[in-house]
């Protein structure tokens, strides 16, 4: 897919405009960037996913995600191998498949638990942020950090897709109901997938639809406090999405609160009534406002050398 590049103005300006430099962290503790003073005028204005969307690389800086998961970006994120031992990333066109250290190797970690299920030889990658995270030209309003990441529902059965098949072939969905609840593509192994997948101290939360969640808390008679990790959400019945917390010594990470106590069950229960006995329209609600785009204004100082830095 051809990408839309900057223009010679704006590419100056960038360069011009504020300087690289390392980032807070890089697996340990490197001083943070300096700052930029001002985001220059070329800049300010436009719409962030623009920036950021036409950047094919990363940041040539120590690995730091700044700010938070739907209003930030990463310095030196890297690449998903399209393919490995365990796992192989979809939709390459969308050039999606970067991440922050620590999620690459919590993916790579995930695929292997996933790839000991029966009929799963790993998993199917989806998005997880764009070269230099930052908001998305399409889709997703999060994954701006290299912190989260989509896994596919469909059991990753072949490892040796073609560039082509990446692009053609779905997931598929697991939900009933509008997603109240699970339907006959659910299996035992999508359940100790997720256990694992939640059970390992670097996630901060995973979203799936609340028909799953009930479903996991119905059937799980062992170790329950993972659960409370696994929270329900609209959409995600073709593949889950897993946030990580910020990593230690990243200062300009904004971590997302922590889940309620408890397991959680009774909260999806009440999302699934929610499907099954949906309220009656108010009336007098308000027109929902339409979002404004997000500009580099909005973003924290640092994502201005993290565009620039070259």
């Amino acid at each position: 897919m051809i990408r839309p590049i900057l223009t010679l103005t704006l590419a100056a300006a960038l360069l011009t405009g504020c300087g690289g430099g390392s980032s807070n962290y890089n697996g340990t503790n490197a001083p943070e960037a300096s700052a930029p003073a001002t985001i220059p005028a070329v800049m300010s204005t436009r719409s962030a996913k623009q920036l950021f969307g036409a950047e094919q690389a990363s940041s040539p800086q120590s690995a730091a995600p700044y700010g938070s998961y739907s209003k930030g970006c990463a310095a030196g994120n890297v690449a998903l191998p399209e393919t490995g031992p365990t796992w192989q990333a979809m939709r390459l066109s969308r050039n999606r498949n970067w991440g922050q250290p620590i999620m690459i190797d919590y993916i790579q970690d995930l695929s292997r638990k996933a790839a000991q299920q029966p009929g799963w030889n790993g998993l199917y990658v989806g998005d997880i942020s764009q070269p230099r995270g930052g908001p998305m030209l399409t889709g997703h309003a999060s994954h701006q950090i290299g912190l989260d990441a989509d896994f596919w529902l469909r059991p990753a059965d072949r490892l040796n897709l073609s560039t082509t098949e990446r692009e053609n072939i779905s997931s598929i969905s697991l939900r009933r109901a509008n997603g109240a609840y699970t339907n006959d593509n659910w299996t035992r192994a999508h359940h100790e997938i997720l256990k694992a997948a939640a059970s390992d101290p670097r996630v901060a939360r995973i979203f799936i639809f609340p028909g799953a969640k009930v479903r996991m808390c119905n059937e799980e008679t062992g170790d329950r406090s993972w659960l409370s990790k696994i929270r329900p959400w609209y959409g995600h019945h073709y593949h889950f999405h897993v946030r990580l917390a910020c990593p230690r010594g990243a200062t300009g990470c904004v971590d997302q609160a922590p889940p309620p106590p408890g397991d959680g069950c009774a909260d999806a229960e009440a999302w699934v009534n929610n499907i099954l006995n949906p309220p009656p329209p108010d009336p007098n609600a308000p027109a929902p406002k339409p979002k404004r785009e997000i500009t580099m204004a909005d973003l924290p100082a640092q994502c201005v050398s993290v565009l620039s830095a070259r």
